[in-house]
């Protein structure tokens, strides 16, 4: 199973964005496409991604141009018949990955409109610039953009056996890897150590990169990393864990496969935990 929300194949165009000769002219076409989000659910008609616009609204975000050259815009919406949640998108296969992928994107921008309607310097209203990437300041001139929060997610290691954690929200019987957000002047591998550190109390030496995924819940980027343990004790932190244990390598890939005999699984298939946990187990 490929992984949620990585697969986007449009052409976002960027440098495009602020010809508004150019967007108005997108807008008036009649291939355009608009998908429209409501939260964190977007709406389907006939178990497809609605995407016939009629007029577009008035707040629209440009995602890009697909293969077709046809253009691609999303809106917010108010959840009604017919919306269904992304998550569940992602875990049923609903749609084509490449679909869940602009509709990440969407989502990102719309949830980021919905939080950013007056500046941050001097609280005046913003205007709406660059196809929906820029909020522009009239009064102090200030720009705001998107912004994408990146988290540090790590499976740790230790001889043949890897660590994992849930929290007291979570499904039972679901573990993940450790994660938290990183800081304003660290590295991504200093976040992962310290995040595992301050939840779980292990201490963390090597550290490596596998992969990242963009998580629209909200507005996330996931760095995905596997480290290896230089300290087996486990010291939890209740504030944030319910539990943390070390899983020995049989364990993890029943798990993994969902035969464990306790019921216990790790993550969800569309997750990029579920891939570190694979991936460590690989060696």
């Amino acid at each position: 199973m490929t992984l949620a929300y990585v697969m986007n194949r449009l052409d976002r165009r960027a440098n495009d964005r602020p010809n508004a000769a150019w967007l108005a002219e997108l807008r008036q076409r009649p291939d355009a496409k608009l998908v429209r989000i409501a939260g964190d659910a977007t709406l389907l008609d006939g178990g497809r991604l609605a995407t016939w616009p009629g007029p577009l609204p008035e707040l629209t975000v440009f995602l890009g141009l697909d293969s077709a050259g046809a253009p691609w815009f999303a809106c917010k919406a108010e959840r009604a018949e017919g919306f269904r949640d992304l998550r569940s998108l992602a875990l049923e296969e609903a749609l084509p990955p490449e679909e869940l992928g602009l509709l990440a994107q969407a989502r990102s921008l719309i949830q980021w409109h919905e939080r950013r309607n007056f500046c941050s310097n001097c609280a005046a209203r913003l205007e709406i610039a660059d196809a929906g990437y820029r909020r522009h300041c009239p009064s102090c001139g200030m720009d705001h953009f998107p912004r994408t929060d990146p988290v540090a997610i790590m499976v740790v290691r230790h001889e043949d056996s890897i660590l994992l954690g849930r929290q007291k929200a979570w499904k039972p019987g679901m573990y993940s890897a450790l994660a938290g957000f990183v800081e304003p002047g660290e590295t991504i591998e200093d976040a992962a150590r310290r995040e595992v550190f301050e939840e779980a109390g292990v201490r963390v030496g090597e550290v490596r990169y596998v992969t990242s995924q963009p998580w629209p819940f909200l507005s996330n980027l996931m760095i995905g990393l596997i480290g290896e343990a230089i300290t087996r004790e486990i010291v939890l932190d209740e504030n944030e864990l319910e539990e943390a244990r070390w899983f020995s390598a049989r364990e993890a890939r029943a798990m993994i496969d969902r035969t464990h005999p306790d019921g216990l699984y790790a993550a969800n298939p569309y997750a990029i935990a579920h891939e570190l946990v694979r991936v460590a187990l690989e060696g």
